[in-house]
């Protein structure tokens, strides 16, 4: 495919899934159980497959989490959600990585684009399992973030469902799924997942920072070997800077 064309298709997608963010009407856990009532296994699939592909999107997926517990069961819900949240951020990665990575490529001689893409492609699954432990770093723009940038594809996946599941649970097993509301428990876990997140990042940052101290060429001074002779039948190497 053209890079032009999937330029024009990557901003097209884009514009789409942002208008879907405002447009879409997403149902509450409530009415989500009316509509599963009856349906059995049919529902868990639906709901899986409705889950994954909505969240490609940049919609909040808390309703969805919420819904699994209500419908499922903890254990089930919590399954279901994080089965889901695996396929959507997979779905997201590899749009963008089909249709923006040309896109970066062609910036990556500037210093600013460089550096976001190293840090992260570097810090591997402790990059992306702490920004997904940040509750306010949305779903899925970091996903295509993911895609467009350096990082490899296992990585990406095994981050996204360490950094998810932890905020999966407490959605699932602390949420108010019948009023939507979030209970102090739970606002609670979603701070302390902050601070683990951030702590996550800023070893991520020193450990680049010292990477790249330890990585620059040698600028010692070049030296020069004499002999001296010490005693007879001995020899003694002394090394001095020119």
């Amino acid at each position: 495919m053209p890079r032009r064309t999937k330029l024009v298709l990557a901003i097209v997608l884009v514009a789409v899934a942002v208008a879907a963010a405002f447009v879409l009407h997403l149902p509450s856990a409530a009415q989500l159980r009316d509509w599963a009532a009856g349906r059995g296994a049919e529902a868990l699939l639906l709901f899986l497959a409705a889950y994954a592909v909505v969240t490609v999107a940049p919609v909040p997926r808390t309703v969805f989490n919420l819904a699994a517990g209500l419908l499922f069961g903890d254990v089930a819900g919590i399954g279901v959600s994080i089965t889901a949240t695996a396929l959507s951020g997979m779905l997201g990665f590899g749009l963008a990585r089909l249709l923006g990575r040309d896109l970066v490529t062609r910036h990556l001689h500037r210093k600013s684009v460089r550096t976001v893409n190293d840090r992260l492609a570097d810090g591997g699954v402790l990059a992306v399992t702490s920004l997904r432990l940040i509750p306010v770093v949305p779903f899925a723009p970091l996903s295509w973030c993911c895609g467009i940038l350096s990082v490899r594809g296992v990585p990406y996946l095994a981050g996204t469902v360490l950094g998810s599941l932890p905020g999966t649970i407490a959605v699932v097993v602390l949420g108010d799924a019948l009023t939507g509301g979030t209970p102090p428990a739970l606002l609670a876990c979603y701070a302390g997942f902050a601070l683990v997140g951030a702590l996550g990042l800023i070893k991520v940052v020193r450990g680049a920072a010292y990477d790249s101290r330890t990585n620059q060429p040698a600028t010692l001074s070049p030296v020069r070997d004499e002999v001296v002779r010490a005693e007879p039948g001995q020899e003694m190497r002394v090394f001095s800077e020119e």
